[in-house]
């Protein structure tokens, strides 16, 4: 595990990561390690993305939402495009060190899709199957003059 200049344990005594202060991330086999992003004031969920070494290193660094994106293979600043940043107020690792969660600062919409969070539908079970309805669905942002597409 590389988070240069960060101290980081390596040690795999269970007791160690689940009830010691030794920071020490555990990364999938892809390298990454899933983040929760919520709201720091009203505790909203926003968004779920991935983190690797590098972007979790910059988020912590920086105090700026950093992640890893699956589909492009690339690291990207939450608002580097949009401008729509996360600050970072806190951040939590789970019992097992293998997720992340941020409570943010967020300027504008978490969402690509212009919305102030990733989660607008809601799920809902009955005859038939699952079934979507909108929730929390109004665009605080048009994504086409955001992103220009």
């Amino acid at each position: 595990m590389d988070l240069q200049g960060l101290s980081v344990s390596t040690s795999p005594d269970i007791n160690d990561i689940e009830e010691g202060l030794s920071f020490k991330p555990k990364f999938d086999a892809s390298g990454l390690v899933t983040c929760v992003a919520t709201d720091a004031a009203t505790g909203d969920v926003l968004m779920v993305a991935h983190m690797n070494d590098e972007a979790l290193r910059k988020t912590i660094m920086s105090g700026e939402g950093w992640y890893f994106s699956r589909s492009r293979q690339a690291l990207w600043r939450k608002g580097e495009t949009s401008g729509h940043v996360q600050r970072v107020v806190e951040m939590r690792l789970d019992c097992d060190q293998d997720a992340i969660w941020i409570r943010v600062e967020q300027t504008g919409a978490a969402c690509h899709t212009g919305r102030r969070s990733c989660f607008y539908r809601k799920v809902e079970g009955g005859e038939g199957g699952a079934k979507l309805s909108f929730v929390d669905a109004d665009r605080v942002v048009d994504p086409k003059t955001v992103y220009g597409k």
